[in-house]
């Protein structure tokens, strides 16, 4: 099984087998969970705290992981994925991996990540020209003559 699969089920505690009646849940979406066989509702550790800030805009980490169980940890990496984003106003942040900048959501700041993009952008463009050069490799030398010989 994927290693990025066995983590995402764990720190998003996805629920498989309906806690009514045993059967199989269905992912309907936004951390949602239906079961087959009686339509019971079970949401993960993103349906959980989403249903959570809605009722209570700006709760913390800390009120989340009290209320409805969901670890700090769980949270922080769905912070950093863009799941959700910090409310302005607090005075907590993450901090960016690339210049250690505050940022609200995410991994990197709007300046890094567009430094990011330019780099893999420019990695494509010289992959591209360096296949490209292929064709005309020894073009030079052959000015006047043909390129194309034919076998009989």
């Amino acid at each position: 099984m994927d290693s990025n699969l066995i983590q995402y089920v764990q720190i998003y505690n996805v629920p498989t087998v309906c806690k009514n009646c045993g059967g199989v849940l269905v992912y309907k979406g936004l951390g949602e969970y239906y079961c087959e066989k009686c339509r019971e509702k079970d949401y993960d550790n993103y349906g959980k705290t989403r249903n959570y800030i809605e009722k209570n805009p700006g709760a913390s980490a800390v009120d989340i992981e009290k209320n409805i169980g969901v670890s700090r940890v769980a949270i922080r990496e769905m912070l950093k994925e863009s799941r959700f984003e910090i409310a302005k106003g607090v005075k907590s942040f993450l901090y960016c991996e690339g210049c250690g900048q505050e940022i609200r959501t995410g991994r990197y700041c709007q300046g890094c990540e567009k430094e990011i993009h330019l780099a893999i952008e420019r990695q494509q463009r010289e992959k591209l020209r360096n296949n490209a050069q292929g064709f005309a490799i020894g073009r030079e030398e052959q000015e006047g003559q043909r390129r194309f010989r034919r076998d009989k």
